[in-house]
């Protein structure tokens, strides 16, 4: 989605008029109140239309469905009911009046909707998924473009096709992480397990990626 190619949705009306109609006003002008209509309407049109439609990284909730239908991806997670402590009113003796010991909580399945930013980062990851070779070079190339403003998030392969490794650098937020659990696309070959590595701790080490001196401790991963 990073080589999406520019759009130029502008009109040049002008440019019919001929060199012999240079002085007539009435022509020039009609084709100026054109062009500007032009200008306000078809080019502006085309220009929200990507930005909230066709590109990924700025669509709307209305492009996103649109996408979500074309990739085939439910904007929504189901959660199983909530079997822990739950806070409630009741009578006396009540098994429901549990003040200060849980959470709201539902006695069913909850449907829970993503956010737009979550919509947009699930529907990246899910059309990298359809499009990707899962090749290590060409999914670390994606993972460093669609978490750029976040931190450093790469894969890491054994060699034995038993599991990926998705290494992230930071702490996940809970949005991120929400999409983690409940929506399997981190990109990988069919039938590779999935394992996450948390490292947020500066490494000391020898290397051009580990030469952090004085700034943390040896880690193991």
């Amino acid at each position: 989605m990073s080589t999406i190619q520019t759009v130029n949705a502008s009109a040049d009306i002008l440019r019919a008029l001929l060199w012999q109609h240079n002085h007539a006003a009435r022509l020039e002008s009609l084709l100026q109140a054109k062009q500007a209509w032009y200008d306000e309407n078809q080019q502006g049109f085309w220009s929200d239309w990507v930005r909230d439609v066709f590109d990924l990284r700025t669509a709307n909730d209305f492009g996103l469905t649109v996408w979500a239908i074309i990739l085939g991806l439910p904007l929504g997670a189901e959660l199983p009911p909530n079997n822990g402590p739950r806070w409630a009113f009741g009578s006396a003796g009540s098994r429901r009046r549990n003040f200060g010991r849980g959470n709201f909580g539902s006695l069913s399945n909850t449907l829970a909707g993503l956010t737009t930013e979550q919509k947009r980062l699930a529907l990246r990851l899910r059309y990298f998924q359809l499009v990707s070779r899962c090749t290590v070079p060409e999914i670390n190339r994606y993972l460093a473009q669609v978490f750029e403003d976040v931190g450093s998030v790469y894969v890491l392969d054994a060699g034995n096709m038993e599991f990926a490794t998705f290494v992230f650098s930071f702490v996940p937020s809970s949005p991120l992480e929400f999409i983690l659990r409940n929506f399997d696309l981190l990109p990988r070959p069919a039938g590779v397990g999935l394992r996450f590595i948390v490292s947020a701790e500066g490494v000391w080490g020898f290397g051009p990626d580990n030469e952090n001196f004085d700034n943390g401790n040896f880690y193991e991963f």
